[in-house]
């Protein structure tokens, strides 16, 4: 199956950008790690994105020139059969290198994929599949399609609802240049080459929930697995790894410690934990599961961003080593690292300048993902020696992520402004710290006590991994200040392995820490394990929204609009006609104003074309508007007014009516 085969090429060719990453470095950590759990990962996530930018820019640039109805037929035939020569000719030459010199091993300075300790990998093993079994249950579970019906869990269907647009958009509509479709005719605002690469495997054949999932499951077991070896690099832990991947799963907080004494007194604990459907929570906005692993369900691109930040950090990690390496002790050895010239002497330009490149690269990916991992980064290069390389490494992130911006949006990409306090009510430092501890429990807080517990490396990486969360505290970059729990949460993924070493290290004291580490493992993951229940109660059957995806209105859709057309629609989220990919003049506003369109400025436009009464008002309106097709549905309003398509009928011809009568479509 193409799609499958364009998988195999990207993880080849992201092979070959990992062997130059490696040799760059200097051939790597020679420390008896298995490196196969490093390697998978940037394979995947380095080709993935290095192959899918390149059939995205030849498919534009086929759709300007051409305007080609079928931009992706040439671009994948070009990137896959260019990638699949490529790569067959590197092979031979290489098989016939070390034929001719009669070796078998690669030379010094090459990358070796060694097992370095043999029980180890195959525990490892064991866990990686399990993993990889667990997360493919679960994206599943949330979003599939059986016998064309399209199920969207309850709590995650509000996200999927612009994302099967966008990916729609490309596999349906041939979205170049891009659009968003909740907002259409205009620039998009919106990170989107996630959704470009599912589209582009369902175009090659893959059928969507198959290709929606994979590319999910295959970006988050990446993420879980550099985020194991850096816990093991960075704790030196294996064990304390896994752990920190179960705390990944389930989250810390007070909440269902107070939900449990709020129902104990209330005399109803045990109904209520049995049949409540609904995540709880005491703080803004947490019912919404904004700090739960409902977010890695509904947001799948943000694991792919934390993978290329996770391959930046670990490379970089080098220069952390180096510097805390250093015998000087205190203020001392933080001056050295700022006003000696070995503090900002480059240390490997040319490594830093392409890692740099592979995150910015990730900005339309997931922007907020590259934001953190500056942050982190930047965090790094403040304690770290080879400042100049940090600066290189953000300077190269910075031109391509501006890059792009400049070539998908008009007018600021960002709208940057000091915002202190997040969502806590109380916006003192003592409201925020209790914000903190309802949300996170001894989480965040109890960072302050492990910190003396940890040597001048690790201090320096946990206290660099909390940038993210100072920054959403201090600074938005959009509309919704929400979306800012996107950089605590990536805080909170990397500082898990922290916690994990704590109890491996707990663990392994007599009868009083082996307690200690049990208590601890509890208050850390009680609530997540609650709220993964709700996961499973709020998906399952009965909670699932359905979209039938051979409907009739669809395909009418997809067989006579482009992404040049503009339909007026209803507010529609996960709907029959927004599956198709079409660009709606405005879908459901949230979706637009959180991405920072001018939703409100659309909804009056849109409630005065579906509800003058005057002829000559909705044609001035429509032509403005650049609208193509008005669809009406049977007992519509919009924005809770009554809709007159009377008024729109003797304007403009009817075109396409659903066979039940239900919808109708007009063109202008």
């Amino acid at each position: 199956m193409p799609g499958i085969i364009y998988l195999i090429l990207a993880g080849l060719l992201g092979r070959e950008i990992g062997e130059l990453l490696f040799f760059l470095q200097g051939g790597g950590r020679e420390t008896g790690e298995n490196r196969l759990w490093l390697f998978l990962p940037v394979s995947f996530g380095t080709g993935t994105l290095v192959m899918t930018w390149a059939v995205y820019l030849i498919a534009w640039g086929c759709r300007a020139l051409t305007r080609s109805d079928s931009p992706l037929f040439y671009a994948d035939w070009a990137v896959m059969g260019g990638a699949a020569f490529f790569l067959a000719v590197l092979y031979v030459r290489r098989f016939q290198k070390r034929k001719g010199k009669g070796q078998r091993r690669r030379k010094k300075g090459g990358v070796s994929l060694r097992i370095g300790d043999r029980k180890l990998f195959f525990r490892e093993l064991v866990f990686f599949l399990l993993l990889g079994v667990f997360l493919f249950w679960i994206m599943f579970y949330v979003f599939f399609i059986s016998d064309d019906v399209l199920y969207s869990g309850a709590t995650v269907f509000g996200d999927y609802a612009p994302h099967v647009s966008m990916i729609r958009s490309f596999s349906r509509e041939a979205n170049f240049p891009t659009q968003y479709p909740h907002f259409g005719g205009q620039d998009v605002k919106y990170h989107f080459m996630f959704q470009f690469l599912v589209g582009n495997l369902e175009y090659l054949g893959l059928r969507l929930d198959w290709a929606y999932n994979l590319v999910s499951v295959f970006a988050l077991e990446g993420f879980l697995m550099l985020l194991y070896m850096l816990a093991k690099r960075v704790t030196g832990s294996a064990f304390g790894g896994v752990l920190g991947i179960l705390l990944f799963f389930f989250r810390s907080g007070l909440t269902f410690f107070h939900y449990v004494w709020e129902h104990l007194q209330a005399g109803d604990l045990w109904t209520v934990l049995a049949e409540n459907t609904s995540f709880i929570g005491y703080t803004p906005n947490e019912d919404w599961g904004l700090w739960n692993f409902n977010v890695y369900l509904n947001q799948r691109h943000l694991a792919f961003g934390m993978l290329l930040a996770a391959v930046v950090i670990w490379f970089f990690l080098d220069w952390v080593e180096s510097a805390a390496a250093h015998k000087e002790r205190g203020l001392v050895w933080f001056r050295d690292r700022l006003f000696t010239k070995a503090a900002w002497k480059n240390r490997n330009p040319g490594l830093a300048v392409l890692l740099g490149v592979l995150l910015g690269m990730g900005a339309f990916w997931n922007g907020a993902a590259v934001i953190g991992g500056l942050l982190i980064l930047m965090g790094f290069g403040l304690f770290s020696d080879g400042k100049l390389d940090y600066a290189l490494m953000a300077l190269a992130a910075v031109v391509f992520s501006c890059a792009q911006s400049a070539a998908f949006i008009r007018g600021g990409a960002v709208s940057f402004s000091v915002y202190f306090g997040f969502l806590a009510e109380n916006k003192s430092i003592p409201g925020i710290l209790w914000y903190l501890l309802q949300v996170s429990g001894i989480f965040i807080l109890g960072l302050v006590i492990v910190f003396f517990f940890l040597d001048r490396c690790q201090r320096i990486v946990l206290v660099s991994f909390l940038f993210p969360l100072f920054f959403a505290f201090c600074f938005s970059l959009t509309p919704d200040i929400n979306v800012n729990h996107k950089y605590i949460m990536i805080s909170y993924a990397f500082l898990t392995m922290f916690w994990g070493s704590m109890m491996v290290r707990a663990g392994k004291k007599r009868i009083p820490g082996k307690i200690a580490a049990v208590i601890l493992i509890i208050c850390l993951t009680l609530t997540g394990i609650y709220d993964f229940v709700i996961i499973l109660r709020n998906n399952g059957t009965g909670h699932r929204v359905t979209v039938y995806m051979e409907s009739p209105v669809t395909d009418w859709i997809v067989e006579n609009l482009d992404s040049g057309d503009l339909m007026l629609t209803p507010e529609y989220s996960m709907h029959e006609v927004t599956v198709s990919g079409v660009m709606m003049y405005l879908g459901w506003p949230y979706y637009g104003w959180s991405a920072g369109y001018d939703t409100y400025y659309r909804a009056d436009m849109a409630v005065k074309m579906y509800t003058t009464a005057d002829r000559d008002e909705l044609m001035r309106t429509v032509e403005q508007e650049g609208i193509t097709y008005i669809l009406f549905e049977e007992g519509m309003e919009f924005e809770q007014h009554p809709c007159r398509e009377d008024v729109i009928a003797e304007c403009y011809p009817l075109v396409y009516q659903s066979e039940d009568g239900r919808i109708r479509i007009y063109e202008t």
